[in-house]
Order: structure tokens, then C-alpha cells, then sequence
């Protein structure tokens, strides 16, 4: 009768295997949280953009007429508190400016310094799905490698380098292919997942508590009231433009009657 050869499993390989499992599920969750953050900035600047297309602009035209006004008093009235006044409302008018038209006044053709394309380079040799050792590693390069993408656009530098230096750590300072070794490295490759879920959080916890997700959520409780939140704000800011602009033809009567 043959010897039947049975295969004992060694406690590092349970635990392995079980780690394994948790990397997977890990994984899976640092997945989700990626796609639900990014379909959250997608939509809060969907929002945004309407906003300032509908509203921003208004704000912006009503405090350059309000600046305006200020200056012009200056004229009129020749004090330090008008100047003072004066330089605020220019302030204010060049701040609600830039962030209704700034995007548009600094568009320019994407053209990173050297060293972050070097570095993109360097990190994409590494993390680059082609490189995958297994289908459940081609998911997780996908996603680091999306990752790295949009940091590279953004010229975010931390990133990259993070991303670098997790795969050294995991990859380069554990040596040996044994399961202790392996072990030692997927436990790595939790922690750094797990790291990258809470940092997901935090930033979803501040997207969720800007003052545009607010106005969202206030535009949305309008809308359930068969209420448009944007117009209505519109339609007010127009009503204060126009007295805005009777103010200031006001003021400009006042310098002419006085010879200034």
C-alpha cells in the first residue's frame, strides 16, 4: 500500500494564510473609501461650480461695486478712517474675485519641474499594475497607481514620496522568501492601509464639514421643498447690486456737486 504523504501546516503558515485574508479584506475597504471620497469631491465641485456660476460671480460684482464706493468716499470725505475702510472693501472685493474667477484667470498648461516627473517615474516603476505578482496585488497597484496619478497632477510631492517609501519598506528592508518573511510583509502592507483608511476618513470629515458641502446640503433640503436654494440666492444679490450701483451714483453726484 503506498504512503500516503501528508502535508502539515506550520503555524506560520495558518497564520499566513489568515493574514492574507486580512490584507484582501483591507484592501477591499481602502477601495471603497477611494471611491466614495472621489465621487464626494466629484459632486461638492460639481456644486461648487454652480455655485459660482450662479452665485459667486454676484458676490464678486457686488463687492467690487461696494470697493468702489469706498474709494470714491475717500475722495469725498479725505480721512484716514475712509482710507482705511477703502483698502478693506478692496480687500474683500479682490478675495471674492479670485475665488469666483480664480480658476479661470490661472489656467496654464500642466508642466511639472523635473524632479517630480523623475520621481513620478520612479514611483511608477514600482507600483505599476504590470508589475503585479497576483490578481489581488493588480487591484491594490491600480489603485496606488491612481493614486500616484492624481498626486503627480497635483504636484503633491508628500505623496509620492510616500507612496515610495511604503513599497521600500515593504519590499526592500524585508528579505528572505520564507513564510515569516512573507508574513512580516503583508503585516507592513495592513498597517499602511489601515493608515491610508484613517487618513481617508479625516479628509472625508473635512470635505463633509467645508462650507460648500454645507450649502449643499441646504440646497438639497430646497430642493425638497420644490425650492431652487442658488437662484434664490441670485435673485437677492442682484437686488443689492442695484442698490449698490445707486449708492455709488449717489456718491459720484455728492464729488461733482462739491468739485472733486
Amino acid at each position: 500500500m503506498p504512503a500516503e504523504i501528508i502535508l502539515q501546516q506550520t503555524p506560520d503558515d495558518v497564520a499566513l494564510l489568515d493574514k492574507r485574508e486580512q490584507l484582501a479584506g483591507v484592501r477591499a475597504k481602502l477601495a471603497d473609501c477611494e471611491s466614495e471620497l472621489a465621487q464626494l469631491r466629484a459632486q461638492l465641485k460639481a456644486f461648487e461650480d454652480r455655485y459660482f456660476r450662479q452665485v459667486g460671480i454676484l458676490y464678486a460684482e457686488l463687492d467690487d461695486i461696494e470697493a468702489r464706493i469706498a474709494e470714491r468716499e475717500v475722495d469725498l470725505y479725505d480721512s484716514d478712517s475712509a482710507r482705511h475702510r477703502a483698502d478693506e472693501a478692496r480687500q474683500r472685493a479682490q478675495a471674492t474675485h479670485d475665488a469666483a474667477f480664480g480658476d479661470a484667470d490661472e489656467i496654464e498648461e500642466f508642466d511639472p519641474p523635473p524632479s517630480l516627473k523623475a520621481l513620478f517615474r520612479d514611483v511608477a516603476k514600482r507600483i505599476h499594475p504590470d508589475f503585479a505578482r497576483d490578481d489581488g496585488e493588480q487591484k491594490h497597484f491600480t489603485l496606488l497607481m491612481a493614486r500616484a496619478n492624481q498626486a503627480y497632477r497635483r504636484g503633491d510631492t508628500e505623496t509620492l514620496l510616500r507612496l515610495l517609501d511604503d513599497h521600500r519598506e515593504i519590499n526592500a528592508s524585508i528579505a528572505g522568501e520564507d513564510a515569516a518573511a512573507e508574513l512580516l510583509r503583508i503585516t507592513r502592507q495592513i498597517q499602511h492601509a489601515e493608515r491610508d483608511i484613517a487618513a481617508l476618513d479625516a479628509e472625508r470629515h473635512t470635505l463633509l464639514s467645508s462650507e460648500i458641502a454645507q450649502l449643499r446640503l441646504d440646497a438639497e433640503a430646497a430642493a425638497r421643498e420644490h425650492r431652487d436654494l442658488l437662484t434664490e440666492l441670485a435673485t437677492g444679490l442682484r437686488e443689492q447690486i442695484a442698490d449698490a450701483r445707486y449708492r455709488f451714483a449717489f456718491v459720484e453726484r455728492q464729488i461733482s456737486a462739491h468739485g472733486r
